[in-house]
């Protein structure tokens, strides 16, 4: 699990996981939100687990806590690595420098990684991307803190407020929707928006649309 500071490149962490499912990459940011980073605007991620899923707009349980607090999810374009270029430049200086040869144990090649995020970060490895200076040396945390609970998720008034049943549903008029198994005992917002289209909001984020006369969600 890497993240990194699209800006300065610096490299907030690079940690060993046994597999990609939320319940292990969340604490990783439960670690780096409030003991030093505190929280980003936007995280910018690809289309893979665990950060898609098959509901409405991909959502997963990590980027909807990641909405919750108010940080927008960016994902790339599928199939276009391009779009998080440095991030897979950093990648392959990673496999070259420290999984080559892979340790035989996850506890022996996690202090590969960490020393890679050393060397990284600090004067050792000065980015031509940032005329000669070091990550480290331009990184600043973020002045958004985190208290480590979730403010409460607000609509306007005009909105019809609906939470969302344990099987990732709502009711519609008279139907049965579904949104994300996610979204489940979360909030979410309806606004018209035309003669009988209504838009679907979680937090800030527009989801997709619902027509009356068919209950269909169109993203």
């Amino acid at each position: 699990m890497t993240i990194a500071d699209q800006r300065t490149r610096y490299l907030l962490a690079c940690h060993g996981l046994l597999s990609t499912t939320g319940l292990g990459v969340r604490p990783v940011f439960d670690r780096l939100f409030p003991d030093e980073y505190g929280l980003p605007h936007a995280i910018r991620t690809d289309n893979g687990v665990p950060f898609a899923t098959m509901g409405i707009d991909g959502l997963s349980q990590l980027n909807v806590w990641w909405l919750s607090l108010g940080i927008q999810h960016q994902r790339i374009l599928p199939a276009h690595p391009q779009q998080n270029g440095a991030h897979e430049r950093m990648h392959t200086t990673l496999k070259g420098e420290a999984i080559r040869p892979p340790r035989a144990t996850l506890p022996l090649q996690q202090p590969a990684f960490t020393a890679f995020r050393h060397l990284y970060n600090n004067e050792e490895r000065p980015h031509q991307a940032l005329q000669g200076r070091t990550p480290s040396s331009l990184y600043r945390p973020s002045p958004r803190s985190y208290l480590g609970s979730l403010p409460p998720v607000e609509y306007p008034g005009h909105f019809i407020v609906k939470r969302v049943t344990d099987a990732g549903t709502i009711r519609f008029k008279t139907r049965l929707a579904f949104l994300a198994n996610a979204l489940t005992q979360h909030p979410i917002g309806l606004e018209e928006i035309a003669d009988g289209i209504w838009s679907i909001h979680f937090c800030r984020a527009l989801l997709g649309r619902i027509h009356e006369r068919d209950c269909l969600i169109r993203t």
